[in-house]
């Protein structure tokens, strides 16, 4: 069954994004100040894709011992002039912390979205951006059936907020979200029991959602751990080691038996055309007999495959579901759809755990 509109949607409010004339002039001035006047807040592929087609004088980072980046200087934050202009590239974990902290001492600052829209470079899109509006367009049906869907105020509060960023790149919409990485997937509406729980961790990393599982569910039955790359595993199997019913699985989860290539990143390694080595991948239904109690998946951009290599275990155990929908630009309905298509009863939650575009999770609670 798929998502159809219902006359409650007209509750969704979508702004119109209106022309952010502050930016516009900030974009102005820092592509016609000089070098030496122009900053970048962070170092990362945003800062880098702003460096190769503005010359840059400095980046900012006060985390680094490191004292150039592409050539040029790094400087702390207590360190800049007060006629710089800065770009906070910090795209994904706390772009609103920075931008608080430029605002106290006096220095003009822009985000990399609002840096993104207006200043007619072509930059790199964060993550889905380039798309998004016009998925939004094309099926904002199924956005507002799925807000209606959602469960409680919270999560249409949210997904409001998110839809209205991504559209407009104003930063505003994300105030009042904090970076909460560390109580990711586990919140109160899934109703952990102490005993028992059967855990699949898709997306595994290194070991610290799991052993945040076993935090909670102290007398768990089992964890089942997915993670593909060798050195992540090896962390979370020291991370985990003396715990019992833990059966590490060196994998990806996909919809089928396969070998693919895969990109090595860390906690945002993903399979990819060009990746630099090869996988192994497979069902979910072919690999798990237990009841499964609790699915997470965190396995950038994947989590439809796996979704469709779970359909059995998913109609058959009914599990609680803790899915990312921020890899790619119609995650949140596609998702959602996916998992109704196999079974209705589920109670439908979103939750956001930075202050950026990453970390949206979905939540499917058995009704």
């Amino acid at each position: 069954m798929t998502l159809t509109r219902t006359d409650k949607a007209k509750t969704l409010i979508i702004n119109k994004p209106e022309e952010n004339a502050q930016a516009i002039q900030f974009c102005h001035d820092y592509l016609h100040a000089k070098p030496q006047q122009r900053y970048v807040f962070g170092r990362n592929e945003y800062a880098q894709s702003i460096a190769d087609l503005v010359d840059v004088g400095f980046f900012i980072d006060d985390f680094t011992e490191e004292s150039t980046y592409l050539g040029k200087p790094i400087i702390k934050t207590e360190d800049i002039p007060c006629n710089a202009l800065v770009v906070v590239a910090v795209a994904l974990g706390r772009p609103l912390t920075v931008a608080k902290k430029l605002s106290v001492i006096g220095i003009r600052h822009i985000s990399y979205f609002e840096f993104y829209q207006y200043s007619g470079l072509d930059l790199l899109a964060v993550t889905f951006w380039d798309t998004f509006e016009s998925d939004f367009r094309a099926h904002e049906d199924k956005y507002r059936c799925l807000f209606e869907r959602l469960e409680d105020d919270e999560s249409k509060r949210i997904f409001k907020r998110i839809i209205n960023f991504r559209l407009s790149a104003d930063l505003a919409y994300m105030s009042g979200f904090t970076d909460r990485q560390k109580e990711q997937y586990f919140e109160d509406f899934l109703g952990l029991k102490v005993r028992n729980e059967v855990f699949v961790d898709v997306g595994g990393f290194d070991g610290f959602t799991s052993l945040e599982f076993i935090r909670r569910c102290p007398d768990y039955q089992g964890v089942y751990f997915f993670e593909p790359e060798l050195k992540n595993m090896d962390i979370a199997k020291s991370r985990l080691d003396g715990y019992e019913n833990i059966h590490f699985l060196q994998k990806g989860l996909s919809n089928k038996n396969d070998i693919v290539r895969f990109s090595i990143g860390g906690s945002s390694s993903a399979i990819s055309a060009d990746g630099e080595i090869e996988i192994k991948v497979d069902a979910l239904d072919n690999l798990i007999d237990a009841a499964v109690t609790f699915i997470k998946m965190d396995i950038e951009g994947a989590e439809g495959l796996a979704i469709d290599g779970a359909r059995q275990t998913i109609a058959t155990s009914h599990p609680r579901l803790a899915i990312c929908v921020y890899h790619k630009a119609d995650d949140m309905w596609k998702i959602a759809e996916q998992v109704l298509s196999i079974r209705q009863d589920y109670k439908i939650y979103l939750r956001h755990y930075t202050e950026g575009v990453t970390e949206t999770v979905m939540f499917f609670v058995p009704d």
